[in-house]
């Protein structure tokens, strides 16, 4: 990335060029920071400066030939730079309590002396670095929505404003949570650092939970008036991709990476010209990512070889592989698809898993057992206020003959659902019933 010939650099040249340096790097950037600081709040916020620095400084002088170097040198100057303020202001504090005696250190605060003047930079250490980012951002000291603000933000490089975009939230919300997240990490002392091998397995778990509720929040949203918010999901692939190359021994990433591969490849069809929302039996496959298809069942294939069993990622991945590879609605193995919602109600029951079970043995089975699957969970209240439970209710009503109880369940569903391209095909079920 050099300067434009035949004249200075356009600020939007430099603005792309930051954007695209921080999107794919800026994981590795906080945590070199956060290794060498020893002070995670401190490097998020000096590789932020940094990026502010380069896009003035790139738009006068051009790109430098290694921006990660560029910004990494900027960073640590402005992290040594807070230091010694810090410093010299606890020097000064310590002065005029006249506690301060000769020689003694002033705070702690100080450049720490084993540092090197180089580049935070370790090339046999940014693996562990960013595993050390992801662990850090999503510790259970967070409440679960502050960890997926700031996996995304200091993970996944995406600003406050996006994030607060993609969540349909208010910024100053999304802005409040990560500020929370960096001052509770801070001040529940948590260390820089992979967990322990004994307990890196049940704190990843945190991790891909995070990321599932990042990537369906994206593949389906909850509100507003975009079926899919795409931008969400593929940055939810990304970090996922990240996390099976850091962890290749581990079946459960990549089960989770196999699920937003096989999903995320129908996106092409799911959504009509005008944003409209395409049912699975309307889509044309023909349109399905068939490059996303692969990766997905290939690393379905790689949960499935540590032989350990498909946990519930991998096992939901295998259903949506079933979905991919089928020609059409009516060709899907169906039994296939109720064997594993059982296997996955055994593993990670949820009511959730059950209605899923119970569209799936509708289409293998008739209505009328899935009907009563879904009235075991009407009458025990685990979806109340969900535009889901009555929406499948509908749909088995609808097959039954039932039409005038399949309408009000319809309608109601509308009435729950705050996306505006599902509430709109439930109420064009709803009338065509009419």
């Amino acid at each position: 990335m050099s300067p434009e010939a035949g004249g200075p650099p356009r600020t939007e040249s430099a603005r792309r060029a930051v954007e695209a340096v921080w999107r794919i790097e800026s994981a590795r950037i906080v945590g070199a920071l956060t290794r060498y600081t020893g002070d995670f709040e401190l490097a998020e916020d000096v590789a932020q400066e940094a990026v502010a620095e380069a896009l003035v400084t790139w738009s006068r002088e051009g790109a430098p030939e290694s921006p990660v170097g560029w910004l990494l040198s900027t960073a640590r100057r402005r992290a040594i730079d807070a230091f010694r303020r810090r410093s010299a202001l606890d020097e000064r504090y310590a002065a005029l309590a006249g506690r301060l005696t000769e020689g003694e250190a002033s705070s702690g605060a100080a450049v720490p002396p084993d540092r090197r003047d180089d580049l935070p930079w370790d090339p046999d250490r940014i693996d562990d670095d960013v595993l050390a980012l992801m662990f850090t951002a999503c510790h259970p000291v967070l409440a679960p929505e502050a960890r997926v603000a700031l996996t995304l933000r200091v993970v996944g490089g995406l600003s406050s404003e996006e994030i607060a975009r993609g969540f349909l939230v208010p910024v100053p919300t999304v802005q409040a949570r990560i500020t929370r997240a960096k001052k509770t990490i801070a001040a529940a002392k948590v260390p820089f650092e992979l967990p322990p091998a004994g307990e890196r397995r049940e704190r990843l778990g945190g991790v891909l939970s995070v990321l599932y509720v990042i990537f369906t929040e994206g593949s389906t949203a909850t509100s507003g008036d975009r079926l899919l918010r795409s931008d969400l999901a593929y940055e939810a692939i990304r970090l996922a991709r990240t996390l099976s190359a850091l962890l290749p021994g581990e079946p459960e990433v990549h089960g989770l990476l196999a699920l937003f591969e096989l999903t995320a490849a129908r996106f092409p069809a799911r959504v009509g010209p005008d944003g409209e929302a395409v049912l699975l039996e309307d889509q044309d496959r023909r349109l399905w990512d068939r490059s996303a298809i692969r990766r997905g069942l290939a690393a379905l294939g790689r949960a499935s070889a540590a032989g350990r069993g498909l946990g519930p990622y991998g096992l939901q991945a295998a259903i949506a592989a079933c979905h991919a590879s089928a020609p059409s609605v009516p060709e899907t193995d169906w039994e296939r698809v109720v064997l594993l919602y059982e296997a996955l109600g055994r593993v990670a029951p949820s009511p959730v898993v059950e209605l899923n079970r119970a569209v799936a043995v509708a289409m293998a089975d008739g209505p009328g057992r899935a009907l009563s699957i879904v009235d075991e969970l009407v009458a025990s209240d685990r979806l109340s206020g969900s535009h889901l439970l009555p929406g499948v209710r509908g749909e088995l009503l609808a097959r039954l003959g039932r039409t005038a109880e399949a309408r009000a369940e319809l309608e109601l569903a509308a009435r729950l659902c705050r996306n505006v391209r599902e509430r709109s095909v439930l109420l064009r079920k709803a009338a065509a019933l009419a």
